[in-house]
């Protein structure tokens, strides 16, 4: 049996269901990690609290940080009811995913490699962890690095980013392969904007510690 870690994007929660069972009916152990930026944004603008991006990573001071909380954890009791009764939701800084603050962004971390014993006992019940990107401080987390740092932590064959986009774009074709020296230096000269930036980061670091990664269409390979 093979462990998978599944990263899905706020904007396709609802529909990301389907996709995680179908992974575990053919055998694989899942962790799920989501995120929630168009409900944390909606929320925030709601609010009337600024929303500001750094190099597609949202910037949290103690305020916003209350509103990121309470959206991840409404889009996480929804993707758990949404894949039924072997999910299970966790906070993330509650079980001890870590993370380097990331000060100039304010209450934000860089997650760490984690092996959450609570995600361990849920794959070991047959469970189907639903993580939610937070880590111990608390921090907000980037969806994409939390997903990527939980798959070398837990020794993941393989990390599959669920997303809005078919893949990873060139020229407006969907690449198949993208190596990850490649997209490094691509990320480098500015060539990535916006969220595709943090789903080729976090690949990268995924494929340079031995895990598998999918974007979409896309496979980032070593």
């Amino acid at each position: 049996m093979s462990r998978l870690v599944v990263k899905v994007g706020g904007a396709v929660a609802d529909s990301a269901a389907t996709h995680v069972l179908a992974l575990v009916a053919e055998g694989h152990e899942c962790v799920v990690v989501h995120g929630g930026g168009p409900q944390i944004s909606a929320e925030l603008a709601r609010r009337g609290l600024a929303v500001s991006f750094v190099r597609g990573r949202r910037v949290t001071d103690a305020d916003a940080l209350a509103v990121v909380r309470e959206a991840l954890l409404g889009v996480n009791a929804a993707l758990c009811a949404a894949i039924g009764r072997r999910a299970v939701g966790f906070a993330g800084d509650e079980i001890g995913l870590i993370a380097s603050p990331v000060p100039e962004l304010g209450l934000v971390g860089d997650p760490l490699p984690s092996r959450p014993q609570a995600v361990l006992d849920a794959l070991a019940e047959g469970r189907i962890p639903v993580v939610a990107p937070l880590a111990e401080g608390p921090l907000n987390v980037n969806a994409d690095e939390a997903a990527s740092a939980l798959a070398v932590g837990l020794d993941a064959e393989r990390i599959v980013f669920l997303t809005d986009v078919p893949g990873v774009l060139r020229d407006e074709w969907v690449l198949e392969t993208i190596d990850a020296d490649e997209a490094a230096r691509l990320i480098g000269t500015g060539s990535f904007e916006g969220g595709i930036v943090p789903k080729l980061e976090a690949a990268v670091r995924a494929v340079r510690n031995g895990v598998r990664a999918e974007i979409g269409a896309t496979e980032v390979v070593a």
